[in-house]
């Protein structure tokens, strides 16, 4: 592995690719760092580690969320946008027209683009208006409220234009390295915690043993359903031509099991941790329960 390393950085196109890749990741992670003006750091941590969900959440946008930082949205309103425009295809005639042409999908691509940006100031404008509601603002006004909105949309555009600089440029899908780098980079901080409930008896070794043991059964089982393929046999027929006897041989069209990868879980999971969400900021009855009913951890949520 070292060696095809080695190899691989010899080549200067793939040498820039890697450095433009690990530069964006680093800008990346450090935007994660910068947070959104006006917000209470001490509240903010308060309610995002109130519920294991956003301790979820917060994983996958590694740890943007919990700082409520400039890129507390992450991607997610980008690939919501994606799916919507993917969905629309199939109903509107010249959309569907359009995705079959180069000229087409470029234009298509730029309506996803408008599409993230109002499915971002939405995300923006209720989670803003929540936290102020739960004193996360300095202050009550409604320009506070607008530059909050306006850092957190310009901080999912932001990524969105590194993730297609890294896609085209770089190595890999630019969007799927973001998220992969936001769980990568939480990791070190769930292993403490697990260790510290270790040291304090709160937890058994056997449990993290357990915990290791799904986890590496888990990654093996979605790499070969990821892998997993159905050929489709196909036989060529014979052809004469001139004088000679062509074809006639056998191959296979590989079907990937998994065409849609992870993005509709990925939607479904924004669609079901929107009513969680609402419980966790409005303080009602009603809201409890419905966030009680929606709680990942219950089976009717799988």
């Amino acid at each position: 592995m070292i060696a095809t390393l080695r190899n691989a950085w010899q080549v200067p196109d793939l040498r820039r690719r890697i450095l433009i890749t690990v530069a964006l990741l680093v800008a990346f992670r450090a935007g994660v760092a910068v947070p959104v003006p006006g917000i209470v750091p001490e509240v903010i941590q308060q309610l995002f580690s109130a519920g294991t969900l956003f301790a979820f959440m917060d994983l996958f946008s590694g740890g943007a969320l919990s700082r409520y930082s400039v890129f507390a949205l992450g991607i997610y309103p980008y690939i919501n946008a994606s799916i919507i425009m993917q969905l629309l295809q199939m109903v509107i005639p010249k959309w569907e027209e359009m995705s079959k042409d180069e000229d087409g999908r470029k234009k298509l691509h730029e309506y996803t683009r408008y599409g993230t940006v109002i499915l971002g100031a939405i995300q923006a404008t209720g989670m803003t208006l929540a936290i102020r509601s739960r004193g996360a603002l300095v202050s009550d006004s409604i320009w506070l409220v607008i530059e909050a909105v306006l850092s957190l949309v310009a901080g999912t555009a932001f990524l969105m234009w590194l993730g297609e600089i890294i896609t085209e440029k770089g190595i890999g899908n630019g969007i799927s390295l973001f998220i992969f780098a936001g769980i990568v980079t939480e990791m070190p901080r769930e292993v403490a915690q697990i260790v510290a409930l270790l040291r304090s008896g709160e937890a058994k070794w056997y449990n993290a043993v357990l915990l290791l043991v799904i986890s590496i059964a888990t990654v093996l089982l979605v790499i070969w359903i990821t892998e997993g393929e159905r050929r489709i046999p196909v036989q060529y027929s014979k052809r004469v031509v001139g004088r000679k006897m062509m074809g006639g041989y056998a191959t296979h069209i590989p079907i990937k099991i998994n065409q849609a990868g992870v993005i509709p879980v990925i939607f479904a999971s924004s669609l079901l941790s929107f009513p969680t969400t609402l419980a966790a900021f409005v303080d009602k009855p009603w809201a409890r329960k419905l966030g009680e009913f929606f709680d990942y951890t219950q089976p009717w949520y799988t």
